[in-house]
């Protein structure tokens, strides 16, 4: 039996864990991701949590394929570094497979985070069995992972799927990457909160701007079917470019069900551009808690799978 670490690295917590080659989760850790620390402080806080996973588990270095980990966009997978996440501001051109591999001495992968939990859904997920499918994380941020006829679509530096600056709807103004009307500006989780709390006059989490979605509040309905078409938009785009088997959406924002999958399956049923594609499914990710590290240490089993 082989085994491998998968280390997800996000803009609020990092996870690691001892992953085995059937996808069992041998153990895991979950740290805070600390901005107030220089990124090769939290590097060596993360390595420390490796060391700490793999001796806990009484593996040896023979028995361990490598190091897998999966970071926000933008990277270059080419030269192994995260250069500028919009979430990890002070992570800029961060050496990061040099840094861990200092540490260890087993080889050390980097992959752009959705492309890693597209690698999970494939192996492990909602995914088995598809060889064209795009993965949709809705989160803090949002991004997609495309699997084009069994393999991996990661561009030349492994940013291939920045789907969150795909334009949909300028009239909610200019996101931060300079365009007008973003998706991630819209339907992000982050966004979700920040335009729902201005809606309601109070601070809202993205769960409470749910839950009154849910109890009928007219103006929060209004918003939230907003979010609903410009996902479904930008699924369209997706269906239209990609011609994929399904769609599978992942992230917290998923975690509202049903009224998301059936708004983002009505639009591409009415508007994917042949009769085909307009039957393409979209379906919720099986393995949102855990795809993160899976999808890592997948890099190790298969990478470019």
């Amino acid at each position: 039996m082989k085994y491998a670490v998968g280390v997800d690295i996000g803009g609020t917590k990092a996870a690691a864990a001892v992953v085995a080659e059937t996808g069992e989760i041998l153990k895991k850790t979950v740290i805070p991701t600390d901005g107030t620390v220089a990124p090769e402080e939290m590097i060596e806080r993360i390595s420390r949590v490796i060391s700490k996973l793999i001796k806990e588990t009484g593996l040896q270095a023979g028995d361990l394929s490598g190091i897998g980990i999966g970071a926000p966009g933008p990277l270059d997978t080419k030269r192994g570094a995260i250069h500028s996440p919009p979430y990890l501001p002070r992570w800029i051109d961060v050496p990061v497979v040099q840094l861990m591999a200092q540490r260890f001495s087993i080889p050390v992968l980097l992959e752009n985070d959705a492309n890693a939990a597209a690698l999970a859904e494939k192996w492990l997920g909602a995914a088995r069995g598809l060889n064209d499918f795009v993965y949709v994380t809705v989160s803090t941020g949002i991004g997609a992972g495309i699997v084009s006829d069994g393999r991996l679509v990661s561009g030349r530096r492994g940013n291939a799927g920045e789907i969150g600056h795909m334009v949909v709807d300028p009239s909610f103004g200019r996101c931060f990457c300079g365009l007008y009307g973003c998706l991630e500006l819209i339907a992000s989780g982050t966004s979700i909160a920040k335009h729902g709390s201005v809606i309601s006059g109070r601070t809202l989490s993205t769960k409470e701007v749910f839950d009154l979605y849910r109890a009928g509040d007219a103006a929060i309905m209004e918003f939230v079917d907003r979010v609903f078409h410009a996902l479904g938009t930008a699924a369209v785009s997706l269906v239209n470019t990609f011609d994929p088997e399904a769609i599978i959406i992942g992230g917290g924002v998923s975690q509202v069900g049903d009224p998301l999958f059936k708004a983002v399956q009505t639009h591409i049923s009415r508007y994917a551009l042949d009769a085909v594609g307009r039957q393409t499914q979209v379906v919720p990710a099986q393995l949102n808690q855990s795809e993160g590290v899976i999808g890592a240490a997948a890099l190790c089993f298969q990478p470019g799978s």
